[in-house]
């Protein structure tokens, strides 16, 4: 069955090319700074900052398919094209549930 959350091939490789105690390593500085990225994503957001939100999209996005987090990767990457543009909040939701996803599926994986 095919994880709609994390890409297990990607992460595997990860692992295998990394080494799994630094891919541990990986994880948790990602789950420590995502939630800042988020945060800038909406403090850009709503003062209409588009290159701090592109900048701040591209971090996640860059972060996300490190990880094989595909859809939150896909997400950032809209919104990093898009900017500050009129269906970011709604677009910033549905990035902040896939982080979600993402941060339970990398725990999950990161603690064996």
């Amino acid at each position: 069955m095919r994880d709609p959350t994390i890409d297990l091939a990607i992460y595997r490789e990860l692992q295998e090319t990394a080494g799994a105690d630094f891919v541990v390593e990986l994880v948790d500085t990602f789950l420590a700074e995502a939630p800042q990225m988020l945060a800038e994503l909406r403090a850009a957001h709503a003062t209409g900052h588009a290159e701090r939100m592109r900048r701040a999209a591209h971090s996640l996005k860059s972060n996300g398919l490190t990880f094989g987090a595909t859809a939150l990767a896909e997400q950032a990457r809209a919104l990093e094209l898009v900017g500050a543009g009129a269906d970011g909040a709604a677009a910033l939701d549905t990035l902040e549930a896939s982080y979600g996803a993402a941060r339970e599926r990398l725990l999950e994986l990161r603690n064996g």
